[in-house]
């Protein structure tokens, strides 16, 4: 007897996120919750959405820094932030509340304007999607240097500073911003803009061999994380040692290539993805790398801690550390 589904099953189970089907098809299973752009009055950060191009959206975050800054009469710029966000390439928005509180927050405490892209997700939008979109959202930032289009952004115009520009992003956010600066290392922005620095926050970075933190994580989100590349880069011949998934795999570009002057690696105690941050940081260290590296980790703390107990002090020592940083 014939399946009632035709044939086309279900090949990949994210429940209770989404499905994938035979034929290539993604039935998302959940609502989600979207928080319109505006003032937020607990931090005095303004925001607007903004669209790059047909397939790419962004977030604006303009701290109450600006307003101070022109008022006081002075041409004193922002730090400009691109930021990407996680949920394994797969999941949240820029609109997504929980990331929208966490960006008004580091907006504040960092005086920085920051840039929320919406990137494609995966797997209807499998990599290099996600990494071409964001390049292109960093591309549009940059072409703003000169900013006297009749389409510019005024927000970047009046308020960023060109020569501060700054990849962040958490977890497969992280990925994207390190796969960015090896990119930019080679590829001229617009405007002549270099990056200054790169911040990964629970980077998503993966590999073949377990390591300690990998053998000591819950069986079920090991085995989701073992197979979360394959699914997001079908493509990826070297499957978990893909070098864009593992910068250390054998063959993966050089880290003495990142294309910015000052690295911050965050990291949390007890996420499986620990040693990974620690290898990279130590690696990047050791490659020749001219920059400044630094490593921050928060003690008994999971990934991605800072998005859903933003109130906590592990919380708000991180939002400390990465604002003085951006600083």
């Amino acid at each position: 007897m014939a399946p009632l589904d035709g044939g086309n099953h279900v090949v990949d189970d994210f429940s209770p996120y989404f499905r994938v089907y035979k034929d290539g098809s993604v039935e998302r299973l959940m609502a989600e919750e979207q928080t319109p752009a505006s003032l937020d009055l607990r931090t005095g950060v303004d925001s607007k959405d903004v669209r790059i191009s047909a397939d790419v959206s962004a977030r604006i975050y303009l701290p109450p820094a600006a307003a101070a800054a022109a008022s006081g009469g002075g041409d004193r710029k922002l730090p400009l932030v691109l930021y990407f966000r996680g949920g394994a390439f797969c999941m949240l928005s820029s609109a997504s509340p929980v990331l929208h509180a966490y960006l008004n927050a580091l907006a504040a405490a960092a005086s920085a304007l920051i840039i929320s892209v919406d990137y494609r997700r995966a797997p209807e939008h499998s990599i290099p999607v996600p990494y071409d979109d964001s390049w292109a959202a960093l591309e549009w930032a940059a072409s703003h240097r000169a900013g006297f289009e009749s389409s510019a952004e005024p927000w970047l115009v009046e308020h960023a500073d060109f020569d501060r520009v700054c990849l962040a992003g958490d977890s497969a956010g992280g990925n994207i911003a390190h796969n960015l600066a090896l990119r930019a290392a080679t590829r001229p922005l617009p405007g002549g803009v270099k990056l200054a620095a790169v911040v990964l926050v629970d980077p998503y970075f993966w590999g073949t061999l377990p390591t300690a933190s990998e053998g000591a994580a819950d069986p079920a989100k090991l085995k989701l994380l073992n197979h979360l590349w394959r699914l997001v880069c079908p493509s990826a011949e070297a499957g978990n040692d893909d070098s864009r998934v593992n910068p250390l795999a054998e063959g993966a570009p050089s880290l003495a290539g990142i294309g910015c002057g000052r690295v911050l690696v965050c990291t949390a105690e007890k996420d499986a993805m620990r040693d990974r941050a620690w290898m990279y940081y130590e690696a990047l260290r050791k490659s020749g790398w001219r920059g400044e590296a630094e490593m921050y980790e928060t003690a008994a703390e999971d990934h991605g801690f800072y998005l859903h107990r933003p109130d906590g002090h592990g919380a708000a020592m991180l939002l400390k550390r990465i604002a003085a940083f951006l600083a």
